[in-house]
């Protein structure tokens, strides 16, 4: 039976997948146009199973070599010879559908080369013999890109192209590198005693906009290929029922069927398919992994909750995409301030492809930019991961645990989140714990202190995420689920009576939207004789508890 697959390759006929058909086919649509061209993606963005569906589609029509340059070994990248000797060879391994006799004689083109400028003789000899065009493809490119001679081959690759364009050479068809970063950007060493420079071996390079994250639509076909195989199961299980002879083991059958058509009636997949992007924009690996972490751990509970639940499961385990997420900001300073100003300093970016830092922050998936070319985090998944994160660095943090060591005092009765009494206890830690001195550094933690707080209240019972809305507004929505009721809870910045009362317009507004007639607002003030004041507010048929700390 198939499963949801968050390592490695992904094949139609073991696993669940999104259909990427349309997206194959504008890939292919460059490699019959003869374009060279860097499918450049974060981590776990499903490069290598898009080479694999490209190999699938391709493989009748061209001659294909995708390998990779990966594992090859130190030595292999010592001189030019010991490179250029093992090029060939490193070629047959990704030789696709050919066998054993071809190999052999595709690695006599590769005997006694010493030099790229041979190498380049010996691919033009072999390209020149073949009835299909030949199509490479190298995979990993980020872990040979380290490597002078590597570049110096791509670099032999980029002068081939341009001279088969003046038609004096004839070379690869098309060749097509994935990884991480985007070759065309890597700095290469002109000599081995220089500095590094911007001197591009693939500057030939057509662009690549071919969007891999998943739409709702496409999260949608992998959801429908999982029902349709659920619904398979269910008449295989009352088949069973119907032949068996044992009273016992007839309801059993029966029992497993009901519950099969329970689950399967229950899943709403064009809804499940919206929540699901909601979260992860529909970054492959996060798509793939809610899908396995319901189905394989969460008893198949697709509803909203079950996102959530499996959301929160996926935060409090350790992987790598998050291992490189954090790595990577806290190996730049300037990213992580650059994050901390997106995410809780009001402060709208605008998008700026010359940026260095906004560069990385892209690069490894961790950035995106919305339609007005504003800096965003890339999903909700990520924005979530940063804020735990970046609470739990504040050293204040630590005296918060004190007030949070029995959960059940913010609860009431039928067990629901008491938000007021939560808001409270928080207006008194900051009260006691505030002073002039520290000013600026609550002006700065401010909400990151409510998060902080709030968070280990929910933990194991709730979820919450952030609706950061426009900076001009100075507003943050947190959006709390505990006991399958939800919560909104506004922060806001002080400035001014007239303003405050603009806000209140605002979150009754936000608050309709949503179809609930009760919200909770903190608002800071930093101002030196401000009151730590609270109570109901009524506006627009709408209740409203609000703190100011």
């Amino acid at each position: 039976m198939k499963k949801f697959n968050i390592t490695g390759l992904c094949i139609p006929e073991k696993h669940y997948m999104v259909d990427t058909s349309k997206k194959v086919l504008k890939i292919i649509e460059m490699i019959d146009k003869g374009k060279y061209f860097i499918i450049n993606r974060p981590r776990q963005y499903g490069k290598t199973t898009t080479l694999f569906m490209l190999e699938r589609a391709l493989k009748d029509r061209y001659l294909l070599i995708s390998t990779s340059f990966e594992g090859l070994g130190e030595t292999k990248f010592e001189t030019e010879e010991n490179f250029s000797s093992t090029i060939f060879y490193t070629l047959s391994q990704g030789l696709l559908d050919k066998n054993e006799d071809f190999k052999q004689e595709f690695l006599e083109y590769g005997k006694g080369l010493k030099t790229l400028e041979n190498v380049s003789i010996a691919i033009t000899k072999f390209v020149k013999q073949q009835d299909k065009k030949v199509v490479l493809m190298i995979d990993e490119v980020d872990k040979a890109s380290n490597h002078t001679l590597f570049l110096n081959f791509l670099g032999m690759l980029r002068n081939k192209y341009l001279q088969r364009e003046a038609g004096k050479d004839q070379t690869f068809h098309s060749v097509i590198l994935a990884g991480v970063h985007d070759v065309k950007n890597i700095k290469k060493k002109i000599r081995p005693d220089s500095e590094s420079h911007y001197n591009s071996p693939w500057n030939i390079a057509t662009e690549f906009k071919v969007d891999l994250s998943f739409s709702a639509e496409e999260i949608g076909t992998m959801l429908v290929d999982y029902a349709s195989i659920l619904r398979q199961a269910q008449h295989t299980a009352l088949r069973q029922a119907q032949h068996t002879a044992l009273r016992q083991a007839q309801h059993t059958a029966l029992r497993q069927a009901q519950c099969i058509a329970t689950q399967t009636n229950r899943f709403d997949i064009s809804s499940i398919s919206r929540e699901i992007y909601k979260f992860t924009s529909g970054y492959p690996f996060l798509v793939s992994k809610i899908c396995k972490v319901i189905d394989e751990d969460l008893d198949k509970d697709w509803s909203m909750e079950g996102i959530q639940k499996a959301i929160t499961v996926i935060l409090e385990e350790q992987n790598t995409l998050f291992d490189d997420l954090i790595k990577n900001v806290e190996n730049h300073t300037e990213l992580y301030e650059l994050l901390y100003s997106i995410l809780l300093a009001d402060i709208e970016m605008e998008y700026n492809v010359y940026n260095p830092i906004i560069n990385i922050g892209i690069t490894y998936g961790i950035l995106s930019k919305n339609v007005r070319n504003k800096l965003i985090v890339s999903n909700k998944i990520f924005e979530i991961l940063l804020y735990n994160y970046m609470a739990s660095k504040l050293e204040i943090s630590k005296k918060l645990s004190p007030q949070l060591d029995y959960r059940g005092r913010y609860l009431d009765e039928n067990q629901n989140l008491d938000l007021e009494n939560v808001l409270l206890k928080f207006q008194e830690f900051i009260k006691e714990t505030y002073s002039d001195k520290d000013t600026q550094f609550y002006e700065r933690n401010g909400r990151l202190l409510l998060i902080a707080f709030v968070k280990p209240i929910i933990n194991g019972s709730g979820f919450y995420y952030i609706e950061p809305q426009s900076s001009y507004e100075r507003r943050m929505d947190m959006v709390i689920t505990f006991n399958k009721k939800e919560y909104i809870l506004e922060f806001k910045l002080w400035y001014g009576t007239e303003y405050h009362e603009k806000s209140l317009e605002q979150l009754a507004g936000y608050l309709d939207s949503r179809n609930h007639g009760v919200g909770y607002l903190v608002t800071f003030n930093f101002n030196k004789n401000k009151e730590f004041t609270n109570g109901w507010r009524e506006l627009d048929n709408k209740k409203i508890f609000e703190v100011f700390v």
